[in-house]
């Protein structure tokens, strides 16, 4: 029996879905796109469409970025999108984990010896500012503000930048 070949419409679509996922490479931050190791003409690709000002000019460089994607494995680049993006399981896993923190943090003080701990790069002075900062803003009922600067501080010392 011979293998299903495409029809015309399949192909224009996984083509036109591989042109999408480029140009998303585009939304990313830099660093992350040089941390999926694409191949070198897919990276410079992305480089240039990043300086490209022109509207037009830069419609045809997303389309030869989505020629250079069918060369590669979409898969990695899709998993990169989806965790950049906060999607995936493992992206909502650590960030309940680190809202925990937070909280365990900001209810006890024994927490944060745990914590210091757990993290033993963690800058425990400002952490310590940072939850009485956080205490105070909740008793006050301010908005949450020195909330999500502990956030940040906990996402640093658990090495989530």
């Amino acid at each position: 029996m011979q293998p299903e070949i495409p029809s015309k419409t399949q192909r224009k679509r996984a083509m036109a879905e591989l042109q999408a996922l480029g140009a998303a490479l585009l939304e990313l931050p830099p660093a992350r796109v040089q941390a999926l190791a694409l191949p070198e003409p897919l990276a410079e690709a992305i480089a240039e469409a990043r300086r490209i000002a022109s509207r037009e000019a830069r419609r045809r460089q997303i389309q030869f970025i989505g020629r250079l994607m069918r060369e590669v494995d979409p898969e990695p680049i899709r998993a990169a999108l989806a965790e950049a993006e906060g999607r995936s399981a493992a992206a909502r896993a650590r960030q309940r984990q680190l809202e925990r923190w937070r909280e365990r943090l900001i209810a006890d003080d024994a927490a944060l010896t745990e914590f210091a701990r757990a993290h033993p790069a963690a800058e425990l002075q400002a952490l310590r500012a940072a939850i009485r900062n956080a205490r105070k803003e909740i008793a006050d009922g301010h908005p949450p503000r020195a909330q999500r600067a502990l956030y940040r501080l906990i996402r640093e010392a658990v090495g989530e930048s």
